[in-house]
């Protein structure tokens, strides 16, 4: 990756990170379901006006907009208001990933090899720790909700591969603008007319800048980067960045928040990251779902952020290797991921030239789709 790649790579994992930090201040200006539905619509209006359709069915606009943004989102906002830390809340999200490869084994019939097994294994154990450690000083509660909004953004994030968008902003962008009525009827429900109200009405430019940086810092332009990134560099070059977040999540908690840091934390941590590392694949020959985002939605894929396809061996044609020959890999597609990242299914085989008609055209290679938050 060229140099100014990489910075900007680490860029968008530092936004996706500090975006745990922002939410928790935001979460003293809103109620959660209230601010979620807030952000979204900020994501999605008025750039919905200004994109094109989704090139995609609307069964999957629908469905990983009510997975990603009611779901994983409420459950995440509802999550930290109830005590969930923020630097915790970024390290927890991140087992997104074995629940991207369960849910791809269970509905795409995706098998992980020994060593993906095996890194879901580790990571589940930093999850045990990190629970044991929360359960001694924190809501046990907001923890769980946590870890659902994770298992929420691995099944958007198996849509979202089922889906395949080309465009992975403008599909961000949509999906943004279907929670926003859901998530105001939950909080006009449970949340109240009287504290919405309130909450409006106390709103400052604090309260503004807050959810303007939720929705287009971290998720249009966080979502909209690595979409670039993903579309000039292989899944495996980029997929490791995504580990930064709980890194940026867990430091920029403690130094604005003041979050303590346990050493049982830290252990946890060591356990999570390293086990979503061999989970998604870093290091590997071929690419596995990898961690998202806000992570996100890009939204499918707030974040976001947040799954990437496993492509077999073959040339960059998409043709098996001539005989006596070596096969090219092509480049590996891919999706975000926190904020709600995503992927596309392995395209199917293209016609082949026939070596006995050497008038015969190759097919053009199949171009991967951008991965979504």
């Amino acid at each position: 990756m060229r140099p100014r790649h990489i910075a900007l790579a680490v860029l968008v994992a530092a936004l996706w990170g500090v975006n745990f930090v922002v939410i928790e201040l935001g979460l003293d200006h809103f109620p959660p379901l209230l601010f979620s539905a807030l952000r979204f619509l900020a994501a999605a209006v008025p750039a919905i006006f200004l994109l094109g359709r989704p090139s995609v069915a609307w069964k999957w606009v629908v469905g990983v907009g009510l997975v990603l943004g009611v779901g994983k989102f409420g459950l995440l906002f509802i999550g930290m208001d109830q005590g969930m830390p923020a630097g915790l809340s970024s390290l927890v999200l991140q087992v997104q990933a074995v629940f991207t490869a369960l849910f791809a084994a269970l509905a795409l019939s995706e098998r992980p090899g020994r060593i993906r097994v095996a890194g879901m294994a580790v990571a589940l154990a930093g999850i045990a720790v990190a629970a044991v450690d929360e359960g001694a000083g924190g809501p046990v509660l907001a923890f769980v909700l946590v870890v659902g909004a994770a298992a929420c953004w691995g099944v958007s994030n198996v849509f979202t591969r089922r889906a395949a968008p080309k465009d992975a902003l403008t599909f961000m962008v949509w999906v943004s603008a279907v929670p926003v009525l859901p998530l105001l009827g939950l909080s006009l429900l449970f949340e109240g007319p009287d504290r919405d109200a309130e909450a409006l009405a106390a709103l400052d430019w604090s309260g503004v800048g807050i959810i303007l940086f939720v929705a287009w810092v971290s998720t249009v332009f966080g979502f909209g980067a690595w979409g670039f990134l993903l579309r000039q560099y292989p899944a495996s070059s980029v997929a490791p960045f995504t580990l930064l977040v709980p890194v940026f999540g867990m430091s920029s908690a403690a130094l604005v928040l003041g979050e303590e840091v346990s050493p049982l934390r830290w252990c946890a941590a060591a356990l999570l990251v390293g086990g979503v590392a061999l989970t998604s694949g870093v290091g590997l020959r071929t690419t596995a779902p990898l961690p998202e985002r806000d992570a996100g939605a890009a939204a499918a894929t707030a974040g976001a952020g947040d799954a990437a396809t496993t492509v077999g061996s073959a040339t960059a044609s998409g043709c098996p290797a001539a005989a006596g020959g070596r096969g090219r890999r092509p480049a590996d597609p891919a999706a975000p991921p926190p904020p709600g990242a995503s992927a596309s299914r392995t395209p199917s085989t293209p016609m082949c030239p026939d070596p006995s008609r050497p008038g015969t055209p190759p097919a053009a290679a199949p171009r991967s789709p951008a991965p979504a938050e």
